[in-house]
């Protein structure tokens, strides 16, 4: 019996929507990660990018734990001398929600190109609304 290697062809991107309200940031990252890079399928391969297809609505009402809010910082460089920004939880929520969870989901994928195009097939949004409805997603509903 040899090990089956899927091809392209053996390989169905499914579109999944999966709302946010009061997840936990963290929680909800790992799961849109497992399900991206396709590791709840059977016919999973590390070196092939087989995950669905997954929108995320209503990710400015995630939830955080403990003081993450206040003390938590995304950092960014302009490349010149004296050039880091620094932003907190808080301040990213208010004014970018879609970058938190995007930032949350890219640290848990693979540092390379598969791990790229498997960050393009999420789609984020703030609110309650999503323009993908004639790909037909489904609900999906998360363990934990």
């Amino acid at each position: 019996m040899k090990t089956f290697s899927p091809t392209p062809k053996d390989i169905n991107h499914e579109w999944f929507v999966v709302d946010a309200q009061d997840q936990v940031l963290g929680r909800l990252a790992s799961q849109i990660a497992h399900r991206l890079r396709g590791k709840h399928k059977p016919e999973f391969a590390r070196h092939m990018d087989n995950g669905d297809f997954i929108v995320v609505v209503n990710c400015e009402k995630v939830k955080v734990t403990g003081t993450k809010m206040a003390h938590k910082n995304y950092y960014r460089h302009s490349g010149w001398v004296g050039g880091l920004k620094t932003t907190s939880l808080g301040d990213m929520l208010a004014s970018k929600p879609e970058r938190v969870l995007m930032a949350a989901v890219r640290g848990m994928l693979p540092k390379n190109r598969l791990g790229r195009a498997m960050l393009k097939k999420l789609k984020i949004y703030a609110g309650p609304e999503h323009p993908h409805t004639a790909q037909n997603p489904q609900p999906l509903t998360l363990p934990y």
